[in-house]
């Protein structure tokens, strides 16, 4: 039995994508078998996997809408262990399309659920809204990582996210949990970045990961190449950062016996 695992902040530009596809990556990497949902109209999960958003045809907008099977859109991606539920701009409409059906904030469980049979894991990208369409991958998710961004802004508008987690929870899925809140973007060189650090762990102390993802020239390289940063360059910090979260994502959920001497990978800084 798999995990559905949200990827979501109402907050652009934190993170959500790119952990997305590097913590997929780097799950396939670990010999997990792992499905991506682009839950997100901009569809940049599909792009950074090599598709061309342009050329899908079907996508999750029609899984939701049209009652697509599933499994008649997935995608194999070149990550090895790695599949793609791609998106689509009509994911747009979705939000209205929706407004009037009697199960509307279940619509996207409905789809995928069946899916947790064929993959251990299964990551929803969300789009940066609170709206109608990350509403659902909260009802369809067991859980939910939360990207900060290690900046100025990153407590901005975390009160309503955690808000609209704990709504989902009491009216649509009592049973989702907070995977944990993963620091993305860091910069030790700057005293800002280490504050919000200290004071993200501060607030939500054992909700956080211990795994941080610095800020890597190759992260943002590797989608331009329809590549994973560990296909992309396995040895850029980037991708390390990514599979020591992969391997921290196991041992919260009891899947690996990796001894605390293997739990990280020791890399010089840099890129």
């Amino acid at each position: 039995m798999g995990k559905i695992i949200a990827i979501a902040n109402q907050k652009g530009g934190v993170g959500k994508t790119t952990t997305s596809i590097n913590l997929a990556a780097s799950l396939g990497a670990l010999e997990k078998k792992v499905l991506v949902i682009d839950g997100d109209p901009q569809a940049n999960a599909t792009s950074g996997f090599g598709f061309d958003p342009n050329n899908i045809k079907t996508s999750i907008y029609e899984c939701i809408i049209n009652n697509v099977n599933p499994a008649d859109v997935i995608l194999n991606t070149e990550s090895p262990n790695v599949d793609i539920l791609p998106g689509h701009i009509d994911l747009v409409g979705a939000e209205i399309e929706m407004i009037n059906l009697p199960n509307r904030e279940k619509m996207m469980r409905m789809a995928v659920r069946p899916l947790v049979e064929v993959y251990d894991f299964i990551l929803i990208d969300c789009s940066p809204s609170l709206g109608l369409v990350t509403v659902n991958a909260l009802t369809a998710a067991d859980s939910v990582i939360i990207p900060v961004q290690c900046e100025y802004f990153a407590l901005e508008g975390l009160g309503k996210l955690l808000n609209t987690i704990k709504i989902v929870q009491n009216l649509l899925n009592k049973d989702l949990e907070i995977e944990g809140m993963l620091l993305t973007m860091y910069d030790q060189r700057l005293r800002l970045a280490n504050q919000v650090v200290e004071e993200v762990k501060m607030h939500f102390q054992q909700l956080v990961f211990d795994t941080i993802i610095f800020r890597n020239t190759k992260l943002g390289e590797a989608p331009s190449h329809g590549e994973s940063a560990i296909m992309f360059d396995a040895t850029c910090k980037g991708a390390v950062n990514y599979l020591n979260l992969a391997r921290e994502v196991l041992q919260k959920n009891n899947l690996t016996r990796l001894s605390n001497e293997e739990k990280i990978i020791h890399v010089e800084n840099g890129e």
